[in-house]
């Protein structure tokens, strides 16, 4: 979605309880994570990796510049709820950039969650003896 008054494309990715909110704008590849630096929220270099897959996939690295906000879960479910945002914020910017991030699996969002404890039990699954 395009914020008429920012020109910033908007998208939300999800993974597991981490929800991100993601706004690209052309730029020269600055990257914000909750208003910290991108080296200093995402330590180490998997989940950065991660989270620039989508700019490798469409050839659009150093295009824009990236501001996130995101919470809920833990940094690997951050990391893979921005990638997901990412993907559709690019896909907003332009369309046909679709195919290229559908076909490695950007654009979809990872179901997997914890499942609810149940009452009369001791866990979700596990069961008294």
């Amino acid at each position: 979605m395009l914020d008429p008054n920012t020109n910033e494309h908007l998208a939300t990715g999800r993974r597991k309880n981490a929800v991100a909110r993601v706004r690209i704008v052309e730029g020269e590849g600055k990257v914000t994570i909750n208003n910290r630096a991108f080296e200093k929220y995402f330590v180490t270099e998997s989940m950065r990796d991660m989270v620039m897959a989508p700019f490798e996939a469409t050839e659009t690295a150093g295009k824009f510049n990236l501001r996130v906000n995101v919470h809920g879960g833990g940094l690997m479910g951050q990391a893979g709820a921005v990638k997901h945002g990412l993907a559709r914020a690019l896909q907003s910017w332009n369309l046909e950039l679709r195919p290229k991030l559908k076909s490695e699996g950007h654009l979809r969002r990872d179901p997997r969650m914890k499942e609810r404890k149940k009452y009369g039990q001791p866990g979700a699954r596990k069961h008294y003896q």
